[in-house]
């Protein structure tokens, strides 16, 4: 296959080099944390009891060298690509649009997940049921929807404030909740086994997706080399410390009642504050959401328009592609896909459980790819390299724990090679033709200036959780924090 390397100007943006370590550590951070956080103790409380505290520090631990493998790739190669840049040197532009298929094809399915939380907290606390948790839920992403469509957009202060409250909610709730902590809620610690610790890592993993964001920052530090490896300490510290907290408190505090709630951090407050909790957890949840679904339909809308400019997908959803359009179809897409799965989830009984390990599954099918390049463009027998040997078998191990759920990536991934095949085939034969040449396969090469223009335009809010599903633009605007 002979493949012909195309280069694009890139589009004008604002010069935002010399991102401090202070703001890189709160958009790294917010790549990280996101609202799915806020229903993600009860899950894994009900698939492994106390022991799922256990899922939570072996992800923690595998944290550690995927975010320092992604680190040191975005020092070395400092162009914002993220993931798509890493798998597009290491196996090829078929593979980095593979990669940008999970992405687009994990929005929809983590957007319901978003929204229906939030809309359970609402739900409860106005003392309503799941029929009208679903209907909230519905009116957040249609909002979404309609605020992207006319090209309504968070700017990066407001998303850096929305990562700030979250922080403050999670901190916060461990906080009221650990004077009522009890060990008898420790005990049995492992009462379904140790498959059920693999089984609560497979739905945390939502959780832990986002850790590329420092990779997409990188091209926005002056110096990343220096700067990225204390960003990704400071933000695997913050993030430790949260989660871990969370976790312990979820269990020593709800017990038992962990596994049987839908709104634990409401649980949580509400041990100090009282029935107060309800209306404060339910106002935070909901902005939470509305931030979140909002910036996952713009990036995941501009990154589909960019798949369709590249080649990589249908030339129909290229357009709104250039810089300050609003990608319609692409959105239309995606608008299209919500509403399938929002239906598919309501018919299955509003399974939240369900849309995050679906979710997670194509996220961890990312990371797994993203660490699989690093074991071929970082240096070899490091301790780093050997630590992502590591991460990479253990983040293989939550992806078996997925189940039925890996057909989701695999047909992804066979539509992408798929399309890019046939399309190669017949831009070769054109191409023959018009020259009198032998046909030749041609492949459009720039994934990696989509991932940099699309998925790396800020991650500092993940696909509810962590995503890098990619945000928009205004993320990094020069007035933002730091």
């Amino acid at each position: 296959m002979t493949v012909r390397t195309t280069r694009a100007p890139a589009p004008p943006r604002p010069s935002v080099r010399g991102l401090g370590v202070g703001s890189g550590t709160a958009l790294c951070a917010g790549a990280v944390l996101g609202p799915g956080v806020l229903a993600l103790p009860a899950l894994a409380a009900d698939a492994a009891g106390p022991a799922s505290i256990l899922a939570w520090l072996v992800l923690l631990v595998t944290s550690v060298p995927v975010a320092l493998s992604f680190a040191a790739l975005g020092a070395r190669f400092p162009d914002g690509g993220g993931v798509a840049t890493f798998v597009h040197r290491a196996a090829g532009p078929r593979a980095a649009a593979a990669v940008g298929w999970w992405f687009y094809g994990a929005v929809p399915i983590g957007v319901v997940a978003a929204a229906l939380i939030g809309g359970q907290y609402v739900a409860g606390a106005l003392g309503l049921g799941p029929v009208a948790a679903a209907a909230i839920g519905a009116v957040v992403i249609a909002a979404s929807f309609a605020a992207n469509c006319v090209g309504l957009h968070l700017s990066g202060r407001v998303q850096l404030l929305l990562v700030a409250l979250l922080a403050a909610v999670l901190a916060g709730a461990a906080l009221a909740a650990a004077p009522h902590m009890t060990s008898a809620h420790f005990t049995p610690f492992m009462p379904h086994g140790w498959g059920s610790v693999g089984s609560a890592a497979g739905v945390l993993f939502f959780a832990f997706a986002g850790w590329e964001a420092a990779s997409h920052l990188s091209g926005e530090f002056a110096n990343p080399a220096r700067d990225l490896p204390r960003v990704t300490v400071y933000t695997l510290t913050a993030v430790s410390v949260l989660y871990l907290g969370l976790a312990v408190t979820t269990i020593g505090a709800l017990g038992p009642a962990a596994a049987g709630t839908d709104t634990p951090l409401t649980d949580l407050l509400a041990r100090s504050a009282g029935t107060a909790a309800r209306p404060i957890a339910a106002a935070a949840a909901l902005f939470l959401t509305f931030g979140a679904v909002n910036t996952y339909l713009a990036g995941a809308s501009r990154l589909g328009a960019a798949l369709g400019r590249d080649g990589a997908a249908p030339r129909w959803l290229a357009r709104g592609a250039a810089p300050g359009e609003v990608p319609r179809r692409s959105l239309t897409v995606l608008a299209g896909a919500c509403a399938a799965v929002g239906t598919a989830a309501w018919l299955a009984g509003g399974d939240l459980d369900g849309l995050m390990r679906a979710t997670s599954t194509c996220l961890a099918s990312v990371t797994l790819a993203g660490l699989l390049s690093a074991l071929t463009l970082l240096p070899r027998r490091t301790w780093l390299w050997h630590a992502g040997i590591a991460s990479s078998l253990i983040t293989a191990g939550v992806l078996a724990f997925s189940g039925p759920l890996l057909l989701i990536p695999v047909v992804l991934a066979g539509l992408s090679w798929g399309f890019t095949t046939v399309v190669g085939r017949r831009r070769g034969r054109v191409r023959g033709e018009a020259t009198g040449a032998p046909p030749t396969t041609h492949l459009p090469q720039r994934l990696t200036a989509f991932a940099s223009r699309t998925l790396a335009r800020s991650s500092s809010s993940p696909v509810a959780g962590g995503s890098g599903c990619g945000l928009p633009e205004q993320v990094h605007e020069p007035s933002g924090p730091g």
